[in-house]
């Protein structure tokens, strides 16, 4: 077993009650060599970037994701109280993100594989499918001292089935995984105040119902043209048959949105980059009704840039309490959920991956957008006052810390902790086991 710093022993340690002791030293083995491997995140890869690609028992690594008896939802629990513990004072508001995305794979041994569409390359007039797994991950949206942003720090994810799939007996929307998962961190975090943030692609009345039935707030976007409503009026003494759940229909709030007589007031809120703008906003409470569910009451916000270069947009939040500048700010919060999913790809190998059984392919996504926040935590401990260096070049310079820079430290911390310990900090020289020489000579070829 490679030899760990101190900091990464602390953060790995709540984990080794997932599964025995065998497969724990085996799991820390894969760990590693995903945080240390250039390019794909294949098992083979993994093993050969620690110097054990003539390991006899190779598969005993393989068998950690496809046969190893443990359970994510639990590993997600773990997840979740750790990033908590260092992210969030205490006391705070737990503000939870859930957004969807497709894991483009091929072959015919995949069962959950689908054809879905390609956010990113599809358009408005021009669709984009692709062949892939659909995951559905739920991220702590939280911010940190090196970026002006907030990041997403994704700690559940699970796997949607294809609408016609002979494997699965009835098929869930990505709404339904949402409002189902939206009840684990309420089970696991009872006492505290819980919003969950989604785009408006997850804006239902169901979604909605569940979370205020769960004790969570919800915000999203909506549509200028939601069906809104006034509460129902109070029925008439002795009037007996089911009583009205919702009141006459309110004005649309594109009409709001169009008139220039609305009443509103111009106020101050943070952009996705921490810059202030100015903004028109208006706001009022409704009920929104959807055919076939029980209405919702909430609050609304129309926003409106006053300068005219940006279009009229509308939120929503359960709360009826809550201000409009707090509904904006939970809003822009939401812009950071899609970053883990493309850092994911670029410096953590996801869609490199090459394994075909069930299980290891409902595991190894979700492991990897979980080492994206473990990763996090590290950079966190390894550098509390937020200073990571920003790797830059005189072509290219970052303003702010990012991810790959977050990854760069961690490594850097690894490789220390296992092949300079024997050399003293100060030293011209340091001594390099010729084990790792040979693997930097194989590796270095590899990588370029």
């Amino acid at each position: 077993m490679p030899s760990l710093p101190p900091e990464m022993i602390v953060v790995f340690a709540p984990f080794a009650q997932l599964c025995s002791e065998r497969v724990w030293l085996h799991a820390q083995v894969r760990v590693l060599g995903a945080l240390l491997t250039p390019g794909k995140r294949t098992g083979s890869s993994c093993l050969r970037v620690l110097g054990l690609a003539w390991e006899g028992h190779f598969t005993n690594y393989h068998r950690v994701l496809n046969r190893a008896q443990w359970s994510t939802l639990q590993a997600s629990q773990i997840l979740l109280g750790l990033l908590v513990r260092v992210m969030v004072p205490p006391g705070a508001t737990i503000v939870v993100g859930a957004d969807d995305t497709v894991e483009r794979r091929s072959g015919r041994q995949i069962n959950a594989k689908g054809c879905y569409r390609a956010a990113v390359r599809s358009s408005r007039k021009h669709v984009v499918k692709c062949f892939g797994l659909k995951w559905v991950s739920m991220m702590l949206l939280v911010p940190v001292p090196w970026a002006t942003r907030g990041w997403a720090l994704p700690f559940l994810t699970v796997r949607c089935w294809p609408p016609k799939s002979r494997h699965q007996r009835r098929h869930k929307t990505s709404v339904d995984w949402v409002r189902q998962m939206v009840k684990q961190p309420r089970r696991w975090w009872p006492g505290r105040l819980l919003v969950l943030v989604v785009e408006g692609g997850f804006a239902a009345v169901a979604l909605a119902r569940a979370g205020v039935a769960s004790h969570v707030t919800m915000v999203s976007r909506l549509r200028l043209d939601a069906a809104l409503y006034h509460p129902p009026p109070p029925p008439p003494p002795g009037q007996r048959g089911r009583k009205p759940t919702k009141g006459a229909r309110q004005r649309s709030l594109k009409i709001w949105a169009a008139r220039a007589a609305t009443p509103g007031q111009e106020t101050t809120v943070d952009g996705y980059r921490g810059e202030r703008k100015r903004l028109w906003v208006f706001s009022r409470t409704a009920r929104w009704y959807t055919p076939g569910v029980a209405p919702v009451a909430m609050r609304c916000v129309l926003v409106r840039d006053p300068a005219g270069k940006l279009s009229a947009a509308a939120f929503f939040c359960t709360d009826l309490q809550a201000t409009p500048e707090q509904i904006r700010h939970w809003g822009v919060m939401r812009w950071s959920g899609e970053v883990p999913f493309e850092e994911a790809r670029t410096p953590l190998g996801l869609e490199t991956q090459r394994q075909w059984a069930d299980k290891a392919s409902a595991r190894t996504t979700p492991v990897l957008l979980g080492l994206f926040s473990l990763v996090t935590v590290l950079a966190l401990r390894l550098c509390p006052e937020g200073r990571i260096p920003v790797e830059g070049s005189a072509w290219y310079r970052k303003p702010a810390a990012t991810f790959a820079d977050c990854l760069a430290v961690v490594r850097q911390q690894i490789w220390r902790a296992r092949y300079f310990v024997n050399s003293a900090s100060p030293a011209e020289y340091v001594q390099l086991p010729r084990e790792a020489f040979e693997v930097l000579l194989n590796d270095l070829p590899l990588a370029a």
